[in-house]
């Protein structure tokens, strides 16, 4: 049977990692969890996040990384220094036509370059609006087809896929050899204007009905076990468990608890 390594992106458990990282990831290691990726280094260099890593006994499987810092040598040395396999781009803003589209294009892979020079394979980490098409063809779709996989591969957030008004499990399988990590994202409600709101963006009053909230993994619409299905068979290699703001009435450490749970249960 099939081991199936599961991380958490950091950035779920922030307000706690923030006050004390070291403690933190080795609650996180006693959950269960396999390994972390990194969104942000916590005043700390990627090597010196890696000695804490290796000490706890997590895996150090990838980083968010601003698409600014990746045009950083300076950044990027530091993150090969540590022997990470994976690199990703979080959130870049969306292209609103063919010519900002190419220079897009042009832009990723430029980093998909200097990454791959150093070890590292790049990632793009979507959100729901590059399932926005320009010409014939979804932004994130653009990026795959016209950059090799050598220098880009996938990063599927299968909550921003669902919300986007993809299936995650059939929009993994389209990826098939070049969706070695995906996140593991879970809500409830439906698109709303509130959803970057819950990330950092600007909030904007709407209707409090059917208001959209992350969750825990297997606490909300997500069909689990089939977009794991779906993983397994695109060859996936790890799963990241991301909540990017605490619900329930729970805190971040309860809900990434939940998550490795509820995960636990069936693999």
């Amino acid at each position: 049977m099939k081991k199936h390594l599961i991380a958490l992106q950091v950035y779920s458990v922030r307000d706690v990692a923030e006050k004390d990282f070291a403690g933190t990831v080795r609650k996180v290691k006693e959950m269960g969890y396999d390994g972390v990726e990194l969104a942000g280094t916590y005043g700390m260099t990627a090597v010196e996040i890696k000695k804490i890593l290796d000490e706890t006994g997590l895996e150090l499987v990838s980083a968010h990384v601003p698409m600014n810092q990746l045009e950083d040598d300076a950044v990027l040395d530091d993150f090969a220094a540590t022997g990470m396999k994976y690199i990703a781009i979080p959130w870049f803003d969306e292209p609103g036509n063919q010519e900002e589209l190419a220079a897009t294009v042009e832009r990723i892979r430029k980093v998909g370059e200097r990454c791959k020079a150093r070890g590292m394979q790049l990632l793009y980490h979507n959100h729901d609006f590059e399932f926005k098409k320009i010409g014939d063809k979804y932004i994130l779709d653009s990026y795959y087809s016209e950059i090799p996989s050598d220098l880009l591969q996938t990063e599927l957030d299968v909550c921003w896929v669902n919300v986007g008004g993809e299936k995650p499990p059939v929009y993994i399988r389209k990826y098939s050899g070049r969706a070695p990590i995906v996140h593991l994202k879970d809500f409830a409600g439906q698109k709303s204007k509130n959803m970057y709101g819950l990330i950092g963006g600007e909030e904007k009053k709407e209707d409090p009905s059917g208001k959209f909230e992350f969750r825990p993994v297997g606490y909300g619409l997500q069909d689990v076990p089939s977009i794991v299905a779906a993983a397994d068979e695109a060859g996936s290699e790890w799963f990241v468990v991301e909540q990017d703001g605490p619900s329930m009435n729970r805190t971040s450490m309860e809900c990434a608890e939940m998550s490795i749970r509820y995960l636990k249960s069936f693999l």
